[in-house]
């Protein structure tokens, strides 16, 4: 983002020096001042989805700005197909109504002025981020509000959004074509060509990471944290790394998570896998299982009983590789994180392990 920044404020101020005659330091302090203003747009047009979300009840986590559009969080989805659309639309709302303001701040100042370029500069590009969101697919605001009428439609919401999404990449690829084809005609510069071909696939991206996301929703109920919770294998405390490996596997249990158990045999950490993998074979003999294991006080813990739905916003609000499993007082298993991953995403775990 920086360096797109940067890029905008240098052929902006280029722009301004060559129009107004500004000497050059005052024209990229001009060109600073218009990537403001654009993340300003930017700004306002999220807290237009932001504030509607609030109006329903959906709570808001954040905003990200980016100077190629910008990321309302929300903290769960929306419930119905006409407030997903609402919330949707309320963005490129507020970029009309920019647009709108900037075109009759631009009619209004004289021309060739800093402040007259710089008000039709923002007219423009509100109007055409408006016009851009307002294209019917994910991950734009148009895509969402297509998904919502889809949503009404087939009343399955993971559906609707797998087609929206699809229809987002072919817009990406459609709009990847008609730049390639302007360029050629002479009709775009190749700073044109960058900015947009850069949007495209952002717009690619943003699909599919609607696509995938959409395919994990549909796997939530499978969830189970009971099923999924690996079992413990607890040794005491200061038993070598090598024996606790020996025991686990003597007894059949190596895929069980390895505990450490203090004198009255109470579980009070978890051996971290990767820790302990990385000592090598020789030294763990000599190596003590306290050495490469957690603090159980440490370590995230999910309640049995979530929903899936439940669980992965735990995971993502405290991502970590494992989570202790309680029920009550007492510790169930360990979730490891890979583990849920490979139940939600079966087909990035296969491509995963697939032999090349």
């Amino acid at each position: 983002m920086l360096l797109l920044a940067l890029l905008v404020t240098v052929v902006y101020g280029g722009y301004v020096e060559a129009e107004l005659g500004l000497a050059g330091p005052f024209a990229y302090a001009v060109g600073l001042g218009f990537v403001a203003c654009l993340l300003g747009s930017v700004l306002l047009h999220e807290l237009g989805h932001a504030l509607t979300a609030r109006r329903y009840g959906i709570g808001v986590r954040g905003i990200t700005l980016e100077l190629l559009g910008g990321y309302t969080e929300m903290d769960r989805d929306a419930p119905t197909p006409r407030v997903d659309a609402l919330v949707s639309l309320a963005g490129p709302a507020v970029s009309l109504v920019l647009g709108a303001l900037g075109s009759a701040a631009a009619y209004a100042l004289p021309d060739r002025t800093v402040a007259g370029q710089i008000a039709f500069q923002l007219a423009v590009s509100n109007v055409l981020v408006a016009v851009f969101n307002v294209l019917p697919g994910l991950p734009l605001d148009g895509g969402r509000a297509l998904r919502a009428g889809l949503w009404a439609l087939l009343k399955d919401r993971n559906r609707a959004t797998e087609a929206a999404a699809w229809a987002g990449r072919g817009i990406a690829v459609l709009t990847a074509l008609a730049v390639l084809t302007l360029y050629r005609l002479n009709l775009l510069t190749v700073f044109g060509l960058v900015f947009i071909l850069l949007v495209v696939f952002t717009l690619w991206q943003g699909a599919g990471q609607s696509m995938r996301l959409a395919r994990m929703t549909r796997r939530f109920p499978l969830v189970d944290l009971g099923r999924l919770a690996r079992p413990l294998f607890a040794v005491p405390s200061g038993m070598p790394l090598a024996e606790a490996h020996r025991r686990a596997g003597a007894a059949g249990r190596a895929a069980d998570v390895l505990a450490v158990a203090d004198a009255g045999g109470r579980v009070v950490a978890l051996v971290d896998a990767a820790a302990a993998a990385a000592v090598p074979a020789a030294r763990r003999p000599w190596v003590s299982v306290d050495t490469v294991a957690r603090d159980l006080q440490r370590v995230p813990t999910l309640p049995l009983g979530l929903t899936g739905e439940q669980v992965v916003r735990a995971v993502q609000a405290h991502p970590g590789a494992q989570y202790v499993v309680t029920s009550g007082e007492d510790v169930v298993g360990v979730l490891r994180v890979a583990d849920l991953a490979e139940l939600l995403e079966p087909r990035r775990a296969a491509r995963r392990t697939a032999p090349n």
